[in-house]
């Protein structure tokens, strides 16, 4: 990655029952993760990324394995001698302290004086943009300002790593999409490592320098948010990132470019060279947003009936189905025009070469 690491994850599995038909939570998981990176481990519930966390944080002992924080191993080591700080989904305030009092209190157990704890709840209560409510008690603060003491709490004591367990999702969700705008400006002003614990797609793709997609205690990819979104290198990775169709087809080499030949007989060319899909049943899976509705006279293209017309504000969605029977959604941006296309009409549907991904049927 070129940058120095701040946590390496080595072969680390983890399992809480010693049933061998039990599925471990954590299965043989490795990743590093750089300093000063944002990073987020994303999927569903159950996948591990929650364990994954605990056992970074030292809440869970790992079964196998090794983690290493800035080059140190810390399996052995209880939370409180690791230099990592968690922020939890409930932001377990003191009720009876003040904002100031709460963040200072990780200092004070510390053992800073009370000159070093004051100069440093005044850093942090800048950072988080809370100056003017440093007296408040935790009550008489919204859902968003309770979050900022939170993570000013966590901040304080100056972590390696901040480990955060969805702690957005209590959130309504005008309130949510703000505060990643202020969570990833806290994190490059602090210059600190996140790790970044979420089921929300789109907060992923908002929040995140790399995303690390789990399910079934695996690490299935990790990339930055362009890699997961537009070059998904497995099925669940494509369906879970995103809308996305598939069609199942059939992979023939020409001279220059692959072509697929799906049900209804179209050829789609393939721009790259699909290695180890030659002559392979395969499945053509492409995004709504990237395929477009055409005049049916247009020749070599899917064709079908639109069964649904959803409007969506800033986009129309279209569900068709194609004449192999088959069930696609299509996204339209909503640009003014009004181009009369409603439920029982015949389209054609045109997708473009780069539009279009193979994964193995």
């Amino acid at each position: 990655m070129g940058q120095p690491i701040a946590i390496e994850v080595r072969n680390v599995s983890k399992r809480y029952s010693d049933d061998p038909g039990q599925a471990p939570a954590l299965d043989n998981v490795s990743v590093d993760i750089a300093d000063n990176e944002f990073f987020t481990l994303l999927g569903p519930s159950g996948c591990g990324k929650t364990t994954l966390l605990r056992t970074i944080a030292g809440f869970e002992h790992v079964s196998e394995g090794q983690i290493r924080l800035a080059g140190e191993p810390v399996n052995d080591l209880p939370p409180f001698k690791r230099r990592v700080n968690t922020v939890f989904q409930s932001y377990a305030l003191f009720p009876h302290m003040s904002v100031a009092q709460n963040i200072a209190f990780g200092l004070e157990m510390q053992g800073l004086d009370r000159e070093q704890t004051a100069q440093r709840v005044n850093e942090m209560l800048a950072l988080v943009q809370m100056q003017h409510l440093a007296k408040r008690k935790p009550a008489e603060l919204s859902g968003g300002q309770q979050q900022r003491v939170a993570l000013a709490r966590a901040l304080a004591p100056k972590p390696k790593v901040l480990l955060l367990d969805e702690p957005l999702s209590a959130l309504d969700l005008k309130l949510r999409k703000e505060m990643q705008v202020e969570l990833k400006r806290v994190q490059k002003e602090a210059g600190i490592t996140f790790i970044f614990v979420t089921h929300d797609q789109e907060e992923a793709l908002t929040l995140s320098d790399r995303i690390a997609v789990m399910s079934a205690g695996k690490i299935l990819q990790i990339g930055t948010p362009n890699d997961i979104y537009e070059r998904p290198q497995h099925r669940f990775v494509a369906q879970f990132i995103g809308d996305i169709n598939f069609l199942p087809g059939h992979l023939k080499r020409g001279q220059h470019n692959e072509k697929l030949f799906v049900p209804s007989g179209m050829p789609v060319e393939i721009p790259c060279p699909a290695q180890g899909f030659d002559g392979a049943a395969v499945q053509l899976a492409f995004r709504p947003e990237r395929s477009q509705l055409v005049d049916l006279e247009q020749p070599h293209h899917l064709r079908g009936v639109i069964e649904a017309v959803l409007y969506v504000g800033t986009a129309t969605l279209y569900q068709c189905r194609l004449n192999n029977d088959i069930k696609v959604m299509l996204r339209e941006n909503n640009e003014g025009l009004n181009r009369g296309r409603g439920v029982g009409d015949r389209v054609a549907v045109h997708l473009p070469p780069h539009a279009c991904l193979l994964m193995e049927a």
